[in-house]
């Protein structure tokens, strides 16, 4: 028999206190009788046990199945048990017993009412056998004798107040978890997500506040939260810019999870503050840390007018590139194969197009990036820098939007295409530059024939299935081709997918798993009047498994832990020879191939309000692999042909050569006001990956090199020490910090080496020391009519190679400055609104002049002229500096446009200046002559038209 019972007006946390009153006495006697007649159970009789066989039975046929069996009559609302199913056998055991197991895992409780042979089932809540001493207004703080349950000083019972609604929205009340009466608590941890319900995407920087309290939470970049809350019935206050205020009431029976899908809401504001992102400097434990979201671009002033967050980052202390329009990163005096570069968690080995002028990302899809150059979170490896953690956006699930632009070398555009609506969207970008007729306007017939262009596209799927899963995956492509003034075609591309799954397997536990393929290749044609025509490629790929944990403790302890394996395959080179008459001779170099594994796990220690330690230990394996050969060379000597021992082979598979070893994250941060804090970080790491170059800057022609029998991995250790202070409501952000870092094993070239399609480049290479230190600061202004930020960085970067042979020895194996080595920074990025539609921005840059080798005289000998160099990097080329300035007009604001548009007119390097990229020398008529080569020396004006529909 089933009967649909609503025991609300019985059970005492479900008590509602109507809009007519009620009288609480009545009321309580009502309580009293009914407990003292027909809820505490016969003394002394025997349970009831029951035999079944349950396989994915529905809840409510298990329910009625042991109704049948144990002559209980079972109380229940049928909605409470319509979803779940029971895979159970049971033989012989008690129907509470059973009714544990059945119920393990759901909301619901259940009380047995013996002398009625009555079982009633309950959402959430328990039913208390006897009310504590303060139910009837007596004092019970001295009172510490065990109920009848075996609890102590049990929390009351929960009413609520029925008529309490928000005034925005309509909300059930929310109940959570599920009462355990062995674990009752005053005070339980709620977490969840919070979303967007027209997009679908998650909502960062959302403040939830305990209506009357201070307590707060504010949602991280993942949209995730988590908050204290006393048990019983609370109101949550929640607010965000673009979110409708709501407040929602819930009522906390345990620990558990609560996801927030929360409407859009337009608010009429004088500015925008976004106090989350203020307060993160001082709050998090991590240093070094960046946040950049693509949006802070669009208003800065770059070259022909393209927003890059890459770019971007350069203004910030810490980070500079070896000269104007140099592929690639130095971060804290770290070369540019030390920096890990991720999208969507997959790697990009060259996220630059065109020798680094533009980005190779999407701006319209590209959400920010996360960039961490002190203490590295405890997943990424590999790389002993900085990691660059790029994201993309979500699409919208509601309907088709997107965005574009048109500049006057490239064009973007990306859409957003809702597939199952509130669910899941795909968002496709497509980007390309058409810059071939530059080349053939200017007054230079050599030019005439040149071409320089490149795309790129990228595909993102997202899925929300339920509360408890999430599915992204992710394909971009990009490819580089360009020919000026020469016989060559050079050509690079970067292709790579991921696939993210991520799943909450409790309100304390969530889980990402991750796999990703990310490939580089280059290729060089050559096409001459000669017979010296070629084909030139190199190829490097990598394949890598991810499956990394978060669980909530309690609220001291949040762990992290996980494992990550990575396979890399590398064509070092091939060469071969195009067309009948070509006289060149093919040669393809042996593959590289290599594992790459960690293990690591962390905590995140909430010691006080004011003291937070994060602690993790990372161990990294790696292992070189066959096929392939091998030299051995003789101990204490030179690696070259003449101290050759033996030449090994190794068949497919076969380990080569292993290295690895622990890895410590630790950092700290204390917090002397709430808005001042003090940190400290301490991080080592090891590099198995490493570039071969012997050129100035990087070039997109450098090769990736595994290490193997002859070239150990690079190790960096790294401690730094900062202050950081919020001023005036977080408006104002200061931080200071300073650091230092040791690398071994760093690899740099001999000189006159010969690095690329060389089967021993072992002996071309060495391997040295290197230090780098420095001091950063920034000056943020967050919000008003006049914001931006002023950075300040003082760094050194130097290495040094000594050996007992002058043939390995660079600079009397002294240290000496790198070429990225500069020591004073400065930038200054500003953005002053006019209106809500007009604003101007202004970006200024100055750097000192990077390293380099001159030539200091000249000598005769068999008679015949050399030039005498100085030592490596002695001298310094001019000081850099630049000035670009940016008008930005937006469209009006009409919510019923088709199109709302942006424009961006901007002149890069206002002031003309000629800044040396270069400085190299020649020999005309016996007399050496230096000459310097730059990239922009004229101002660059340009104008960028971008829509959003």
């Amino acid at each position: 028999m089933t009967i649909l019972f609503k025991f609300q007006n019985i059970i005492a946390s479900h008590i509602r206190l109507s809009s007519f009153s009620i009288n609480m006495h009545r009321v309580r006697i009502l309580l009293f009788v009914f407990f003292f007649v027909g809820v505490l159970p016969l003394a002394g009789q025997e349970p009831v046990v029951v035999s079944g066989v349950y396989n994915q039975v529905s809840l409510e046929e298990v329910i009625l199945d042991l109704e049948k069996k144990s002559g209980y009559n079972f109380f229940f609302l049928k909605d409470w048990v319509a979803q779940d199913s029971v895979t159970l056998t049971v033989n012989n055991e008690a129907i509470f017993s059973v009714l544990d197991k059945v119920l393990e895992g759901t909301p619901l409780n259940y009380h047995i009412l013996e002398n009625e042979k009555r079982i009633i089932l309950l959402e959430n809540t328990i039913v208390y056998d006897e009310l504590p001493l303060y139910f009837f207004g007596r004092d019970s703080t001295n009172v510490n004798t065990e109920t009848t349950r075996g609890i102590r000083n049990v929390p009351p019972p929960t009413f609520f107040n029925e008529d309490v609604r928000q005034t925005q929205k309509e909300y059930a009340v929310s109940r959570v978890g599920k009462a355990d009466v062995t674990k009752l608590k005053s005070a339980y941890m709620l977490n969840g997500k919070a979303f967007n319900a027209r997009t679908g995407t998650v909502i960062e920087d959302l403040a939830i506040r305990i209506k009357g309290t201070n307590m707060l939470s504010v949602t991280n970049t993942q949209g995730d939260f988590e908050l204290e809350l006393p048990a019983g019935y609370n109101v949550l206050s929640i607010r965000a810019m673009g979110i409708a205020s709501t407040e929602r009431e819930v009522i906390m029976y345990s620990d558990g999870s609560l996801n927030l899908v929360l409407e859009e809401g337009l608010q009429q504001l004088d500015e925008v503050v976004v106090e989350a992102d203020a307060a993160k400097n001082v709050e998090d434990a991590i240093t070094g840390s960046e946040q950049i979201d693509s949006e802070e671009s669009k208003n800065i002033p770059l070259v022909l007018g393209e927003r890059d967050v890459l770019q971007v980052a350069k203004a910030l202390p810490g980070i500079s590139s070896a000269g104007e329009g140099a592929t690639g990163l130095n971060v804290r005096g770290g070369k540019t194969d030390q920096n890990l570069v991720l999208l969507d968690d997959a790697v990009i080995y060259n996220p630059q197009h065109f020798f680094g002028i533009f980005q190779a990302l999407n701006p319209f899809t590209t959400k920010g990036v996360d960039i961490y150059k002190g203490a590295v979170p405890l997943e990424f490896g590999g790389r002993l820098s900085s990691v660059f953690d790029i994201r993309t956006k979500n699409g919208n699930v509601e309907e088709v939007s997107g965005e574009a632009s048109i500049g006057p070398v490239t064009a973007n555009l990306a859409l957003e295409i809702p597939l199952q609506k509130d669910k899941s969207s795909l968002v496709v970008g497509a980007r390309g530059a058409y810059a071939d007729w530059i080349l053939r306007s200017l007054d230079d017939e050599s030019l005439n024939n040149s071409q320089a262009s490149f795309f790129d596209g990228i595909l993102k799927y997202h899925n929300r299935m339920d509360d408890n899963n999430e599915v992204k995956a992710t394909a971009y492509y990009s490819r580089d081709a360009f020919s000026i003034t020469s016989d060559s075609l050079y050509n690079y591309d970067n292709r790579l997918f991921s696939a993210r799954w991520d799943h909450r397997y409790n309100e304390k536990t969530n889980s990402a798993l991750i796999v990703g393929n990310s490939r580089y290749g280059f290729g060089i044609d050559f096409d001459s009047e000669a017979n010296t025509d070629f084909d030139l490629d190199y190829t490097i790929e990598e394949t890598e498994l991810k499956y990394k944990l978060r669980t909530l403790l309690n609220e001291k302890h949040k762990l992290d832990y996980g494992i990550s394996t990575k396979f890399y395959a590398v064509n070092p080179g091939s060469i071969q020879p195009t067309g009948g008459d070509s006289n060149v001779t093919a040669n393809f170099i042996d593959q590289e191939q290599a594992l790459e594994g960690a293990l690591f796990v962390g905590d995140e220690i909430t010691l006080s309000e004011k003291l937070l330690v994060n602690v993790g230990l990372r161990y990294a394996f790696f292992a070189a692999l066959g096929s392939g050969t091998q030299r051995t060379y003789q101990d204490g000597l030179p690696k070259n042909e003449s101290t050759v021992l033996d030449t090994i082979s190794y068949g497919s598979g076969d380990v080569v050569k292993t290295y690895g070893g622990p890895e410590a994250r630790i950092s700290v941060r204390y917090l002397l006001k709430p808005d001042l804090s003090i940190k400290a970080s301490f991080n080592n790491s090891y590099q198995f990956l490493h570039t071969l170059s012997n050129n100035t800057t990087v070039s997109p022609i450098d090769t990736w090199k595994l290490s193997d029998l002859n070239i150990a991995p690079q190790q960096g250790y790294q401690a730094s020490l900062g202050i950081y202070k919020n001023f005036k409501n977080n408006e104002y952000e200061l931080s200071l910090e300073g650091y230092y870092k040791r690398m071994d094993n760093v690899l740099d070239f001999k000189t006159g080496a010969d690095l690329f399609l060389n089967e021993n480049v072992e002996t071309e290479v060495l391997q040295g020391d290197g230090k780098a230190y420095g001091v950063e600061l920034l000056l943020k202004k967050n919000r008003g009519d006049f914001n931006g930020w002023l950075s300040y960085t003082y760094s050194r970067s130097l290495y040094r190679f000594d050996s007992e042979f002058s043939e390995e020895r660079v600079n009397n194996g002294d240290f000496f400055a790198s070429n990225f080595d500069k020591p004073h920074d400065v930038s200054l990025i500003t953005n002053y609104k006019f209106s809500k539609r007009y604003s101007l921005s202004a970006n200024f840059v100055y750097q000192t002049g990077r390293p380099v080798t001159y030539p200091i005289g000249t000598f005769r000998f068999n008679n015949a002229d050399f030039v005498a160099f100085s030592n490596r990097n002695e001298f310094r080329i001019p000081d850099f500096y630049r000035l670009d300035l940016g008008f930005n007009i937006e469209g009006n604001h009409k919510k019923n446009k088709l199109a709302h548009s942006f424009v961006t007119i901007s002149v890069y390097n206002v002031l003309g200046r000629n800044n040396p990229y270069s400085v190299f020398f020649v020999t005309d008529n016996g007399e050496v002559k230096a000459l310097q080569s730059s990239i922009f020396a004229v101002p660059i004006p340009s104008i960028t038209y971008n829509f959003k529909f």
